[in-house]
């Protein structure tokens, strides 16, 4: 009787001490009884179990089965490529690429100093750790065209006018809230085609058509998104106040719906943007001015003093002996006179009449070469080089 008793008290007892511990496992049920679960209180939280998780049977998304609210990263979208760093086999003038085993989902952990972009457009730089998203076949990758005001055209100063944009390749009319969501998704695709909008910048260019200095960014006489669709494949925006009177770039940035730039899939492809270049007031004449370094091609007819130059060819008599014939090269100190060289050279076999006949002939050809100086031999002629500015 007593053997029973005690018997009962211990199986009791047993029970007792044994409830606590399963409720402690029941309450870390979330975790599946992984063992080492009992971290999770080590003030790492749900994070630190949401670790393990990711680990175990895809536990980690717990409550959240859609991927793309958990924050874990799914083994089935890690790149392995990123963890080469391309120089398996290097090439001169190459570098090592970063590496990446998991996505350089922390990349900007490296960058301490600077806050997350946040959809933000921070102008003093940022770290932004959004992907970039949906990448198009070649077949679709987007292109532009301007068409007014046309390349080297002309609009009347202080007037308004529209600028006028073919484009292709891309689903328009796509434009996010860019002040909350500036890079703040990754590119898109309809239909295989980017998503997103365009934009036209008009920069002043105080030197001229034919400036070669870089422009400043941060500086534009005209800017405008165009968040309406194309209309049978043509974009339009309003100059509404026009232009002062000036040299002007014109440029197309093509964006995907969260503002950046396009991304293609190959390297190598032509502009996905389109430049052209014009003029405001004057009648055009503006445009000319930007071309002054044509006008500076006047002094290639005050070279034609090197036509005087050409009684040098009078010396021809001794063209024959080709000494003098050096002096062709300063005779329009043109490279047709070099040529003209050769042909004395050519002809001196067969005599010094051959070479007055041809130093008559020299006579005519430096001029030649002296009418459109050093552009004569390579364009035809002064005409020739005054041809149309073209970019």
């Amino acid at each position: 009787m007593k053997t029973s008793v005690l018997f009962a008290s211990l199986v009791l007892a047993l029970t007792a001490s044994a409830a606590p511990q399963n409720g402690g496992q029941n309450r870390q049920g979330g975790n599946n009884g992984q063992g080492n679960n009992g971290q999770g209180n080590n003030g790492q939280g749900n994070n630190n179990g949401q670790g393990n998780n990711g680990q175990g049977n895809n536990n980690g998304q717990g409550n959240n089965a859609d991927p793309q609210q958990s924050t874990t990263l799914d083994p089935k979208v890690i790149a392995q490529g990123f963890a080469q760093n391309g120089q398996a086999q290097p090439t001169e003038g190459q570098v090592a690429s970063l590496t990446s085993t998991n996505n350089f989902i922390n990349f900007c952990l490296t960058r301490p100093d600077l806050p997350i972009t946040d959809g933000k457009q921070i102008q003093t730089g940022s770290c932004n750790p959004a992907p970039i998203g949906l990448i198009p076949s070649i077949e679709n990758m987007p292109s532009s065209k301007f068409i007014n005001p046309p390349n080297n055209g002309n609009v009347a100063a202080n007037t308004p006018f529209t600028i006028q944009m073919a484009i292709k390749n891309m689903i328009t009319g796509s434009f996010t809230n860019a002040q909350q969501n500036y890079f703040a998704a990754p590119q898109q695709l309809q239909n295989g085609q980017i998503v997103g909008h365009t934009h036209a910048v008009i920069e002043l260019l105080p030197g001229g058509i034919g400036q070669t200095d870089p422009l400043d960014p941060k500086k534009f006489a005209f800017f405008k998104g165009i968040n309406t669709a194309a209309q049978n494949g043509v974009v339009t925006a309003d100059v509404t106040d026009g232009l002062p009177a000036g040299a002007y770039r014109m440029c197309s940035i093509n964006a995907a719906a969260n503002h950046q730039p396009v991304i293609v899939p190959v390297a190598q492809h032509g502009s996905l943007d389109d430049c052209s270049y014009f003029t405001v007031g004057g009648n055009g004449q503006g445009q000319n001015n930007g071309q002054g370094q044509n006008n500076g091609q006047g002094q290639n007819n005050g070279q034609g003093q090197n036509n005087g130059q050409g009684q040098n060819n009078g010396q021809g008599q001794n063209n024959g002996q080709g000494q003098n014939n050096g002096q062709g090269q300063n005779n329009g100190q043109g490279q047709n006179n070099g040529q003209g060289q050769n042909n004395g050279q050519q002809n001196n076999g067969q005599g010094q009449n051959n070479g007055q006949q041809n130093n008559g002939q020299g006579q005519q050809g430096g001029q030649g070469g002296n009418g459109g100086n050093r552009f004569g031999g390579r364009f035809g002629g002064q005409r020739r080089g005054r041809r149309a500015f073209s970019l």
